[in-house]
C-alpha cells in the first residue's frame, strides 16, 4: 500500500464515487465526500467517510472544505453524464461539466492540492470498430464527450502552469454493482438495469435498438466494466501520480458485448422471458465502442477481476433485486 493521503472525492454519494470511496476507505486513506445530491444518494456514502453536501461550482463552499485541512488528492466524478441529453442541452453540460471542474481545478492549485484524477470518457474519441487505444484520434461525437476533453486539456495546463499532478480515466460503461451500492438513477438510461427492471416487473420490455449493425448478430458491441474494478484503477491512479505528473488511461475489457448478450444472459440470471423489442437506430449510435487496457495493465498492474458478462449481471441482480427503488429500500451492509 503507497502512502496514506487524505483524500476528496466529489460525486461520492454517486454510483461510481460511492464504490470508489469505500475502495479508498479501504486502502487506509482518509476521505471527505463532496457531493450536491442533486443525483447522489445520501446513503450511498459509506461510512467512515466524512460528507459535505455542496456544489463543485461553489468556489465559497470549496475554499471552506480544502482550507480547513490540507487534501493530497482530489478524485472528481461530480458530473452531468448522459451523451443524449448533452446534445439536447449542451449549455447545461458544458456548465455542470467544464465550467464547474474548472472552479474545481482552481481551487484545487489555491490550495496546493498534489494530485487530481478525473473520471473522464471513451467517448472523447472518434468512432472506431476496433478497440481503442490512449493514442487514438480525439474527436468527441457529443457534447458530454468534448465536455470532459476539454476538463482533461485544463489540467493539462495547469500541470504545466501549477505543477499539478493529474490522472485521466476514460471508459464506457459502468456497470454491476457492489455490496450494498449499485444503480439508481433517476431517470434510468443504462441498458443492463433497464432489463433488469423488466424482470422486476417496473416495465415491460426492453427495446433494442438497431438490429441491422454490421455486427456478429446485427446489435451494439459496447464496453462494460464492473464498478469495482473501475474504483480500483482510480486508488492505482491516485497512487501512481506520487511519481508521475500525468497519466491518461482507458479502462475496458477489450472485446465488449452486444445488447442481444446482455439480455440473454439478464434472462438467464432472473429466469425471466425479459420480452425484447426491436426498434429503429438510435441516431449516433456506432456499431463497436470498446477500449483497450494494456497501458494501464502494463504501468500500474490494472487487470479486471470481474471481466465475464455473466458475473456483471449476477452483481447487479443482487442489488436491484433487493434495492427494487434503489436507495429509497437501502440498508447498510454489514461490515467487511
Amino acid at each position: 500500500m503507497g502512502t496514506k493521503m487524505n483524500i476528496l472525492v466529489t460525486g461520492g454519494a454517486g454510483y461510481i464515487g460511492s464504490v470508489t470511496t469505500v475502495a479508498l476507505l479501504k486502502a487506509g486513506h482518509e476521505v471527505t465526500v463532496y457531493d450536491s445530491l442533486v443525483k447522489g444518494h445520501r446513503a450511498a456514502v459509506p461510512e467512515g467517510a466524512q460528507f459535505v453536501q455542496a456544489d463543485v461550482g461553489d468556489r465559497a463552499a470549496l475554499d471552506e472544505v480544502l482550507g480547513g485541512r490540507q487534501f493530497d488528492a482530489i478524485v472528481h466524478f461530480a458530473a452531468s453524464i448522459e451523451a443524449g441529453e448533452s446534445m439536447q442541452q449542451p449549455g447545461r453540460y458544458f456548465r455542470n461539466n467544464t465550467c464547474n471542474s474548472l472552479v474545481l481545478i482552481e481551487a484545487a492549485a489555491a490550495h496546493s492540492v498534489g494530485r487530481f484524477v478525473l473520471s473522464s470518457t471513451a467517448a472523447v474519441y472518434a468512432g472506431k470498430d476496433s478497440p481503442l487505444s490512449e493514442d487514438d484520434r480525439l474527436e468527441p461525437a457529443n457534447v458530454y464527450g468534448q465536455t470532459k476533453l476539454m476538463i482533461e486539456q485544463g489540467l493539462d495546463w495547469y500541470r504545466r502552469i501549477h505543477g499539478l499532478h493529474y490522472a485521466a480515466l476514460r471508459y464506457f460503461n459502468a456497470c454491476g454493482a457492489a455490496p450494498g451500492r449499485g444503480e439508481a438513477h433517476s431517470p434510468e438510461t443504462h441498458l443492463i438495469p433497464l432489463t433488469l427492471q423488466v424482470a422486476l416487473g417496473q416495465r415491460e420490455d426492453i427495446k433494442v435498438f438497431g438490429t441491422d449493425y454490421p455486427t456478429p448478430d446485427g446489435t451494439c458491441i459496447r464496453d462494460y466494466i464492473h464498478v469495482e474494478d473501475l474504483a480500483t484503477a482510480h486508488v492505482l491512479a491516485v497512487d501512481a501520480l506520487g511519481e508521475r505528473d500525468a497519466l491518461t488511461y482507458n479502462l475496458g475489457n477489450g472485446a465488449g458485448f452486444s445488447v442481444k448478450e446482455v439480455v440473454q444472459v439478464a434472462r438467464e440470471v432472473t429466469g425471466h422471458s425479459i420480452p425484447a423489442v426491436d426498434s429503429d437506430r438510435r441516431p449516433g449510435d456506432a456499431p463497436i465502442l470498446v477500449a483497450s487496457s494494456e497501458r494501464i495493465s502494463h504501468e500500474l498492474g490494472w487487470n479486471p477481476k470481474f471481466p465475464e458478462l455473466r458475473t456483471i449481471v449476477e452483481s447487479a441482480w443482487k442489488w436491484h433485486s433487493t434495492h427494487p427503488r434503489g436507495y429509497d429500500t437501502w440498508s447498510a451492509p454489514p461490515p467487511a
